[in-house]
């Protein structure tokens, strides 16, 4: 298989990248300062994509590729890639779903937790010697506040299970009512803020969730209601958020994900209700090696004529 050309358009992990290379014929868009003239070059050579959370397969790049035949994503959310288009073209999609399922929802409760707890501004106290001049302020518990969840897929029906560990009444909008749970559901995302303490955005990525929660959702949230996004950026009405919080609508946030990454607000900066963290849910050592595997055995078995182990399309 050394011979067949996989291509990767932004630098992800380097496990990743060395293993690609002993198997394939690993071409690195970003190296290259003229991509287009990078894909005419390669185009015909190239039969993969290796997709990314920031970077996946758009309709101009599928069209470049006439060879193509699959998209391994380095990710479980696809909202990168074109899934019409590689359905019309008969091109294979797949991606890192159960792999990341418990550091996400894991981050998810460490991101309740910093915000009600202000871990990262009790931490900040000690580190600048204010301790010495007195106790840090009484925060919030977490143990017991209700949590609504949007989208009860793997991730969140993992965050509703650690959730409960912790007392919480969970409660859950998806586009259809689930039969096989037991949490109160709600037919519309306001209705579920309106109903809980804090909102967790768990769900995929698509024309339908784009802003899922806005101006009215956050609102309904309420000023002693928090935030916490572990989705996609595009989930939330980024400005209206940024607003919210400033104007004191909303009692606090935790985001590992933005509108425009790596950029966010500079408006959030100076917030102490505001827990920021640039887009690790998945980034430990064990889940990334099992991303990057999975990638990998996908790949090895689309070429082997072997059935995909995780297929989207």
């Amino acid at each position: 298989m050394e011979s067949i050309g996989v291509l990767m358009s932004l630098p992800v992990d380097t496990y990743l990248e060395q293993q690609l290379s002993t198997r394939f014929t690993l071409h690195k868009l970003w190296t290259s300062p003229d991509k287009t003239q990078f894909l005419n070059t390669h185009k015909h050579s190239i039969r993969a994509i290796v997709g990314t959370a920031a970077s996946g397969a758009d309709v101009a790049l599928i069209d470049s590729l006439p060879n193509l035949e699959i998209v391994s994503s380095f990710s479980v959310g696809l909202d990168k890639v074109d899934l019409v288009k590689c359905k019309e073209k008969g091109i294979r999609v797949t991606n890192t779903r159960d792999v990341l399922t418990d550091d996400v929802a894991d981050l998810a409760i460490g991101l309740c937790l910093a915000v009600l707890r202000r871990l990262c501004l009790s931490d900040k106290y000690v580190r600048e010697g204010n301790w010495k001049k007195g106790d840090f302020r009484l925060t919030t518990k977490f143990t017991g506040k209700s949590v609504g969840i949007i989208g009860l897929g793997r991730i969140g029906s993992a965050i509703a299970k650690r959730a409960e560990a912790f007392s919480c009444p969970i409660s859950y909008f998806t586009r259809t009512q689930k039969a096989d749970v037991d949490y109160k559901y709600y037919p519309s995302v306001v209705e579920l803020a309106s109903n809980c303490q804090i909102l967790i955005v768990a769900c995929p990525l698509t024309a339908e969730t784009r802003h899922i929660v806005n101006r009215e959702v956050i609102d309904a949230l309420g000023p002693k209601g928090v935030l916490i996004n572990i989705g996609r950026g595009p989930h939330v009405d980024e400005p209206e958020l940024v607003s919210a919080l400033l104007e004191g609508r909303l009692g606090g946030a935790g985001l590992d994900v933005f509108e425009n990454e790596p950029h966010v607000p500079e408006e959030l900066f100076g917030l102490e209700n505001v827990v920021l963290l640039p887009h690790v849910g998945s980034a430990t050592i064990e889940t990334r090696q099992a991303m990057a595997d999975l990638v990998i055995g996908n790949l090895e078995a689309h070429f082997l004529k072997k059935p995909l182990l995780t297929p989207v399309v």
